[in-house]
């Protein structure tokens, strides 16, 4: 259930498949550790989740029929409010991101935002009477961070694990990974693209592919 023109995404238009959810994941802050260990879930990450999943729901329920830029709209406030973009593109970028102008770290956080948003858009645009569920417990990974385990539900079939690790944030609970299955990142991927990128044409090279992965997504709609 979305189009693609770039290896990272994956279309998947009869329903959320486990290799398009693979081309959500962000990357996160720090590796994950060996030894995850299950808390009670922190109320202000599952809240958070929830109100995503929430948000998800009704974009499904909006479907292709409604136009890309108005789905668009719709869900990037909830992106905003559930992920902490900066972080993921810092830690995308690596150590060269210390390196880039300011007035360039600003339009590659605009471009990535727009890129995040419109990966979403164009997964998730087909309902079938999907839910999600959360688990009532999290895995523990160290340095305030946690694993949001959640399910998609079909009405028949078989449930799309999707987990959320979480970052304790001086602004709350933020998402900085999606885990595909419970352990699959796309960090490795993420990473790879950008600073391979960015090893042929520095910034602005990653400037114009986000900018062309976007228009790819969204049909030309979102610029």
């Amino acid at each position: 259930m979305m189009k693609n023109s770039n290896r990272d995404m994956t279309t998947a238009r009869s329903g959320l498949r486990r290799r398009s959810l693979l081309a959500l994941g962000l990357a996160a802050v720090a590796p994950l550790g060996r030894h995850a260990v299950a808390n009670p879930a922190p109320a202000g990450a599952i809240a958070i989740i929830a109100r995503f999943d929430e948000a998800l729901l009704a974009l499904m329920r909006a479907d292709a029929q409604t136009v890309f830029s108005r789905r668009f709209e719709l869900l990037a406030p909830s992106v905003d409010q559930t992920f902490d973009l900066p972080a993921v593109l810092a830690v995308s970028v690596g150590p060269a991101w210390t390196n880039l102008p300011p007035d360039q770290k600003n339009e590659l956080l605009a471009e990535f935002r727009r890129y995040t948003v419109a990966s979403y858009v164009a997964n998730f645009d087909n309902y079938a009477g999907q839910h999600f569920a959360i688990l009532p417990e999290t895995r523990g990974l160290g340095a305030g961070r946690v694993i949001v385990q959640t399910r998609l539900i079909p009405v028949s079939g078989d449930a799309t694990r999707l987990d959320y690790v979480m970052q304790l944030t001086s602004s709350g609970w933020k998402a900085v990974d999606v885990l595909a299955d419970g352990s699959i990142s796309h960090v490795a991927v993420q990473r790879s693209d950008f600073r391979r990128i960015l090893s042929r044409g520095g910034g602005n090279a990653l400037l114009a592919s986000l900018r062309r992965k976007t228009s790819d997504l969204s049909g030309g709609t979102v610029a």
